[in-house]
Order: C-alpha cells, then structure tokens, then sequence
C-alpha cells in the first residue's frame, strides 16, 4: 500500500458478474468443487477491477455472499430459516428479504464465515493493497431474526449474538487480517428512536478484544437494499454519543446526499480517521474525476488529509459491474488531481 495521506477505500460490496448469479440461482446443477471454482474466480475477478482503478484497500466483493449479512444466517444454529419472504412482488423493499423463527439458543459452531473469506481474498489478492475484510455488527445481524423464546425481544437477540461477532473477529485478527469493518447500519438506521448511547456500549464490547490489534472501521449508511433507504437520512440524531465508538475509522455516506451535514466530519476526523463517501452508488451517473476532486476540495475544508480516506457511499452490490468499474477508476484518479 501506498504511503500518503489521501486514502482510497471501498465499503465492502461488489457487483456480481451475470454467470455467478446465474450459479447462485442454480446451485443443485454444480457439484462442491463447480461451485469453489466459480467461487474462486469470481472474487478474482472482483480483486482485478479494484486494483485495476488503483485503490489502497480492497476486499473480495463479497463474492461468496448472498448478500451483505444474509448469508450468516446459514451459520446460525438455533433458527428455522425462512425459505421465501411474505411479500415476493410488487417494489423492492426490506420485507421481501426473509426472516428467520428462533427455535433454540443462537450458536455458530463454524464462525460466520469470515476467515474462511479472508484466506481466500489472502490467497488471490497481489501484493500492494491492504485487504479489509467485513462482518456485520450483532444489532444489524439481529434484525432478520424473530424474537421467541429465551430471546423476548431485539436486543435480548442481539446481546446473544454479540459472542459470536467478537469470536469472528478475534478468529480474523489470528488469521493475520489487519482491517477490518463492523458494519452496523442498523444503528444508524435507528439512531433517530433508540438510544445511540446504548448503541455504542454494545458496538464497543462488541469490538473490545481486537481494539488495537488492527485497523478497525464502521460505515453508517441508511440502508441500500436494492438502492433504497430505509431511515430519515439524517446523521444527527447519531452525535456526539457515536463519536465514543472504538473505531480508527468511521465512514460516512455524503455523496447521495448533496453532502449535507459535511461539517460533522470535523468532529470526527478531530478524534479518528473519517471516510467520506464521494462517489453515489445509488445514482448511473459516473461522476468524472474533476467532480470528485471537488468533493475532495470540500472535505479537505473539514477535516485535514492526514485523517482523510476517500470511498464509495455504500457497497458497490446493488450498482452495475460495467459502473462500479468506472465509478471506482474515477474515485482514484480524482483523488490523485489533489495535490
């Protein structure tokens, strides 16, 4: 990785290529090695597009998930998984992604899946770029789950799925895995009716054993299923009681929101690395490297180079490949217009 101060990151996410999805929509057609191989090369394929815009941190594009933090569920023990939502039709939103009945006490016995992500992105990635890997926070992990039983409500759920993501993330820094992302958008989700303090006492005991041991990073966004929100898209009800989270990045999404709030990054970048989302993953238009090194310019008023990183709004999955392409060449060379 590249020694300067303008950072280049992404969130996580990817756009499959059409053959995995075409894989992923057939899978009793490919036998256990079809499918590692599909794996494999579609996680080459992410790795060759983000270093082929030049960034400094890149990621496997989530090529082996279903989505961000679906997937997990497959690792839980204790659920009865839901085989199709309630609402199949009609516009996209959250209540077309399944939930899942809790049967008995939540477990994952193999982790989450995580490390076994990591090695691979270890094993195909060339050297030069730092590797992230990412696990979803316990509260947004908690959302796809029906309370029952000995869990009686949401954060009952979560304070028992808090042991397992701090498993996985002490399972990732013995891997050797030095960046990591929490990603807990439902708390910035929800920020607005729940109490942010009690937010981040759970997002820091969460974390607590790693604090130190890596590069460690969360992205509040509002939600980017199928490039909807699903909260008032406002980071104020968040701060200051989100500035106590144990982070050495905090990411923010600005781009598709005109950058409004740009002031807050300040206080942020005052006490920690802040990523600013310059690039709208929502929006077709490829903003040019002229539009992002303006963006660029303006968060340069707020916060000072040396704790700036620069990003896309959210994950790149829900964006076509042949734009997450130029969205991401065009991050990097605006970035580098900054002298």
């Amino acid at each position: 990785m590249k020694e300067r101060p303008l950072r280049t990151t992404v969130i996580g996410s990817y756009p499959f290529p059409g053959w995995l999805e075409f894989v992923s929509q057939n899978m009793d057609r490919f036998g256990p090695d079809d499918v590692a191989e599909a794996q494999d090369d579609a996680v080459a394929a992410a790795i060759r597009d983000q270093v082929a815009a030049g960034l400094d941190v890149i990621t496997d594009g989530e090529q082996t998930r279903l989505d961000f933090n679906l997937s997990f569920y497959g690792f839980l023990e204790g659920i009865s998984r839901e085989a199709q939502p309630l609402r199949r039709f009609g516009p996209p939103a959250h209540d077309q992604r399944g939930r899942h009945a809790i049967t008995g006490g939540l477990r994952a016995p193999r982790g989450l899946g995580v490390v076994g992500e990591f090695e691979r992105l270890k094993r195909l990635a060339p050297p030069g770029p730092a590797l992230k890997a990412s696990v979803p926070g316990p509260y947004t992990l908690s959302g796809r789950l029906v309370p029952a039983g000995p869990y009686p409500d949401r954060w009952a759920v979560t304070e028992a799925l808090l042991p397992i993501v701090r498993a996985e993330l002490e399972a990732l820094v013995r891997a050797g895995c030095q960046e990591i992302c929490v990603d807990e958008p439902s708390m910035s989700c929800y920020a607005h009716r729940e109490d942010p303090k009690r937010f981040v006492e759970i997002f820091n005991r969460t974390v607590e054993p790693v604090v130190g041991l890596c590069r460690l990073s969360t992205h509040l966004c509002f939600g980017n299923f199928k490039a909807r929100a699903v909260a008032p898209r406002r980071y104020a009800p968040m701060f200051p009681a989100f500035l106590d989270v144990q982070v050495d990045e905090m990411h923010l999404e600005m781009a598709s929101r005109e950058f409004a709030e740009i002031e807050l990054i300040a206080a942020i970048a005052a006490r920690r690395d802040v990523a600013v989302g310059v690039i709208d993953v929502k929006n077709y238009h490829v903003e040019t490297p002229e539009e992002v090194a303006a963006r660029v310019r303006l968060c340069l008023k707020h916060a000072p180079a040396d704790r700036l990183v620069l990003s896309t709004d959210c994950g790149l999955s829900q964006t076509a490949r042949w734009a997450a392409r130029q969205k991401l060449a065009h991050l990097v060379a605006g970035v580098g217009m900054i002298k």
